[in-house]
């Protein structure tokens, strides 16, 4: 199965992301995609973005998370910067915030394999953002209403 058939893709000549990490405060906007294929400096440098912010370690970002990100930006209709609370964590990491026992921390979480994020979009509210998710009926999708943000992943399809 192919990217664009696993997420009902249009065969758009070129794919775009916008994303704040709010723990850097970085910011990249940029295509991840273009002419059928993933281009190998965008999915590069969202996955710098997307590093571990406590170690500063990097680790590649499986474009499918990408291609979530697209559709569900597409569905909201939405062009501004999606703020991006956690993308790749590594062990060391997910151990720490398990020990704190921060919002259920999973102890073999997608955020250690590059398949996951957890995210907010401003203006958009949290209940609304994870209906948006849970529509595009790929991964795993998680509302954490205390925390102000929806979980995605690429893992398989579920819901929390």
């Amino acid at each position: 199965m192919t990217p664009d058939e696993s997420l009902a893709l249009p065969r758009a000549p070129t794919r775009h992301l916008h994303l704040l990490n709010l723990h850097t405060g970085e910011r990249l906007q940029g295509d991840y995609w273009s002419k059928g294929q993933y281009l190998r400096s965008g999915v590069r440098a969202f996955s710098r973005l997307l590093r571990d912010h406590r170690t500063g370690e990097v680790h590649p970002i499986d474009p499918r998370l990408f291609d979530l990100l697209h559709q569900l930006q597409r569905r909201l209709g939405f062009r501004g910067p999606v703020h991006v609370i956690s993308g790749y964590r590594s062990p060391a990491t997910n151990a720490l915030l398990r020990e704190a026992d921060t919002d259920g921390v999973a102890k073999f979480s997608y955020h250690m394999q590059g398949k996951a994020i957890d995210l907010r979009i401003p203006g958009v509210p949290l209940r609304t953002l994870h209906r948006a998710a849970l529509s595009l009926r790929s991964g795993g999708v998680g509302y954490y209403s205390s925390s102000n943000f929806v979980h995605m992943d690429v893992g398989p399809v579920r819901r929390w």
